[in-house]
């Protein structure tokens, strides 16, 4: 019967080596090993398959029986996984493959599609998993390590990452091209007070950062807020008529180009902030996660809608 968990890879190089040179002591030179060394590991390698491997002639020739070839291919399909294997441990050493989980806030979905398409060219054998959600649902994500590396607006205090600023992330009020208040300069921050403002859900940092902005212009003044629950349905209702809103510029650049939407004039508008490219600072960072981040950061916000 035979014994499979017995076979060594060195019994299956000399089975190899009859057969590419033709003799027990060819084999024996080729391997730096004596001929009585050859000899055993072949016959302890028919002893474990149960099997001839070869038939030797009066000469010293030694020519592969049917089993022998049939061990012969086996081996040949173990050397070329082995290869391949090394190659696979090659490639992930030097951060070439793998699977990297990225988190973007909802914004960034107007970007983020191309950015993981462009990432797959440069690195196809990284797959790119893409996780769209607002603000809260990615520092919820990271906390719980189900993202490892996040693309988003301001980073959070917990958990601990780091950021690495990749573009400019500017955000503007927008409203239809027909609005009181369109084409007006320096509006006065009561006019836009006395506006109804079209806002996403909370948890949402653009949400955020609008009240933070009106708060900080109003001095507390109460102001009418529409809430709906994606940057999409905010641009229609703007261009409907329903109000104002802030929102993201990367967000708007084919309808502020075409003049379905305008951007209002006001105080300290548009606010300026910044894209970043953040980990949890105690992420231990594979190769492949370097090379995804390094890519990315590279870039210096190429990948951005252009304003």
């Amino acid at each position: 019967m035979a014994r499979l968990e017995a076979v060594t890879l060195k019994q299956l190089r000399a089975l190899r080596a009859v057969a590419d040179y033709g003799s027990i002591t060819a084999a024996a030179e080729v391997l730096s090993l004596t001929p009585p060394a050859v000899h055993t590991q072949l016959r302890t390698l028919e002893d474990n398959l149960d099997c001839t491997l070869l038939d030797r002639s009066p000469a010293g020739g030694a020519q592969l029986t049917t089993e022998g070839r049939a061990v012969l291919d086996a081996n040949i399909t173990i050397e070329s996984a082995l290869e391949s294997c090394a190659q696979k441990l090659k490639a992930y050493r030097e951060g070439r493959t793998g699977v990297v989980v990225l988190g973007v806030v909802s914004t960034g979905k107007y970007f983020a599609p191309r950015l993981v398409a462009q990432l797959r060219q440069a690195f196809p054998e990284i797959e790119v998993i893409l996780k769209v959600s607002n603000r809260d649902g990615i520092i919820t994500a990271l906390q719980q390590r189900a993202i490892e590396l996040a693309i988003m607006g301001r980073p959070p205090r917990t958990p601990a990452v780091h950021a690495e600023p990749i573009g400019e992330h500017p955000h503007v009020m927008i409203a239809a091209p027909d609005h009181p208040l369109a084409g007006r300069r320096g509006i006065a921050p009561q006019a836009l007070l006395d506006q109804t403002f079209i806002a996403r859900e909370q948890g949402s940092g653009t949400r955020i950062l609008m009240t933070r902005y009106l708060d900080r212009i109003g001095g507390g003044t109460p102001y009418r807020l529409v809430e709906m629950d994606s940057n999409e349905t905010i641009k229609q209702a703007v261009m409907a008529g329903l109000g104002i809103a802030m929102i993201s510029q990367h967000t708007v650049t084919e309808e502020l180009r075409s003049g379905r939407l305008v951007a209002l004039d006001a105080d300290t508008l548009p606010i300026r902030r910044q894209w970043y490219l953040l980990h949890r600072a105690d992420l231990d960072m594979s190769p492949t996660l370097n090379t995804v981040f390094n890519h990315i950061a590279e870039q210096k916000g190429a990948f951005l809608p252009s304003l």
